[in-house]
């Protein structure tokens, strides 16, 4: 797992690279590709920018904390793909989650 949620990005031209996206980013975790969700959320503007066209891009990302280091790379490999795709500024926040609040079928990913 890591969870990429994307906000002002057309879900289309995401579509176009997500696989390589995704088979990048695995690389840099040491994980398989089916570990990771991307999601687009369609979004209207009630306050601050009027909704008159595309939000700014915000990409909130979801994970176990792998270091700065990783951290860093992660963040630039998706910069990277995003601008690809025309955008010129791209917005990144992680939120780390801790194995022992993170549960799967209600079990709980503690390290064993």
């Amino acid at each position: 797992m890591p969870h990429l949620i994307f906000r002002g990005v057309n879900a289309g031209l995401l579509g176009t690279v997500a696989q390589p996206l995704a088979a990048e980013l695995a690389s840099l975790c040491e994980c398989g590709t089916d570990n990771f969700t991307m999601n687009v959320l369609h979004t209207t503007a009630v306050f601050g920018e009027p909704d008159t066209g595309p939000s700014f891009v915000f990409i909130e990302i979801g994970w176990f904390e792998r270091g700065t280091e990783t951290r860093d790379a992660f963040a630039g490999i998706v910069t990277e793909y995003v601008r690809k795709l025309g955008y010129e500024e791209v917005e990144i926040v992680f939120h780390a989650y801790l194995e022992e609040n993170y549960y799967i079928n209600g079990e709980a990913c503690r390290s064993q």
